[in-house]
Order: structure tokens, then sequence, then C-alpha cells
């Protein structure tokens, strides 16, 4: 499926690490099976990211274990990011702050991206310690419940990003996974993203746009068509 997946698109974002870290075998053979110019996006391990309460500020051992793991991806240059995707209860404040530049050192050769999940970081004090901990900003959409993000453009070193999740608010809350994620997209809701990527591309090296809308392969159906419009409005 991986060779298959990448005649058509130039990347892909790995959401099962969430659940366990894979072998060093298994990252060599995405490497093998994916041409040169391919780039992974490598969801952080929910044990690394969701960290229990008491776990005072330090890092599940399972963030050596990524590290160690990723190496073959990293070292053949097609490590886009990796993903650090916060629970809703991971609010600002010391304690988090000193979570992420925990969590920082933990990865400190590796291009980290954090997504929250809580509105109240959606502020510029966030901005400027992401910016002084070289972590990336992921923008994203979902459904606009009050707490949730709002859309946004930002950017924060040289890795853009920006993260489609469906607008199910319906489940957001009380469905499975994949009923939160069970949307389509259309072409006019898609279309205002066009200008945001096109911003975030301009401030970094490299933007990547990535469906988490992943029931019943409607990912894919939306990201070819959101790459269609962003070709269109290039040669427009």
């Amino acid at each position: 499926m991986l060779p298959f997946y990448a005649e058509y698109f130039s990347a892909v974002e790995i959401d099962a690490t969430y659940y366990r870290v894979p072998s060093e075998a298994t990252f060599a053979s995405m490497d093998r099976r994916t041409p040169p110019d391919f780039r992974f996006a490598i969801k952080l391990p929910g044990t690394v990211t969701h960290p229990p309460a008491e776990s005072n500020e330090r890092v599940s051992d399972d963030a050596r274990l990524f590290r160690e793991n990723v190496e073959p991806l990293r070292a053949a240059g097609k490590l886009a990011a990796a993903l650090a995707q916060f629970p809703h209860g991971f609010v600002p404040g010391e304690r988090s702050e000193n979570y992420l530049r925990a969590l920082r050192a933990a990865f400190e050769d590796l291009p980290l991206v954090a997504e929250f999940r809580n509105r109240e970081w959606q502020r510029p004090e966030t901005i400027r310690l992401l910016e002084q901990l070289d972590i990336g900003w992921c923008n994203v959409d979902e459904p606009q419940f009050e707490k949730l993000l709002r859309p946004s453009r930002d950017a924060v070193g040289a890795v853009g990003y920006v993260r489609f999740h469906g607008r199910n608010a319906a489940q957001w809350w009380k469905g499975s996974v994949e009923e939160r994620y069970d949307y389509d997209y259309s072409p006019e809701e898609l279309a205002p993203w066009t200008d945001r990527v096109a911003e975030v591309a301009s401030e970094t090296k490299e933007t990547f746009a990535m469906f988490n809308n992943h029931h019943m392969g409607k990912a894919a159906k939306n990201a070819a068509t959101f790459a269609g419009m962003l070709l269109a409005r290039i040669d427009g």
C-alpha cells in the first residue's frame, strides 16, 4: 500500500505510532519502499504526549525508543516532523511549558511540531515559547467549539504544518475514533485554506497539509482535491 500511495502523494502522516513505537526495521522498510524525496510525519507515542498527572514533567522512556528506532528515516532525510499531539487537558502553565522543554531535550536533533487541542494555547506567548524551543506550530481545521483552536496561519521555524480533522461536531466529543473523523470536505470548505497554507509556506522551508479524516478513505480523496486547488492557485 505504501509504494502505491507514494505514486500519488509526496508525504504521509503516520498515526499508528501514537499507539506503539514500531521497530527500527519497520522504519527502515518504510524508507526502502518510498522514493528518495518522499517525506514522513510521524506522530509521537501517546505515552509521550499524554503524560499522567503524577509524571512530574518527566518524559516517558518511549521517547528514547522512538528516537532510536526512527533513525533510518532521519538518516535518509525523510523525516518531515515528529508530531506531538497534546490532549485537550494539556493547557498553558509552568508545568506544561517545562514539559515542552523536556520534550525538546528528548528529541534535540529532530524536527518537532506541536498540535494543541485547547484554545488557551492560541496566543502570542505560545508562539514565542515555540520559537525559543524550535518547535513548529500545527494549524488545524476542526469543529469550532469554544475551547478548540480557531483556523490559523501561524508558522514557527522551518516546518509549516496544517491538519484537517473534519468538522463532525456531533461526534467530536462522544463518538469513536472512526465516527469523530468521518467527514468529507467540500471544495468550498477547503478554499480558505489555500491562502492560509500559501502564507505558511511563504514563511517556512517546508509546509505539509495532512488530512486526518481517514474514515472510508476520505482523507486521500480530500487531499487530492486540495492539492489540485493549491496547484490551480499557483498556476492562476
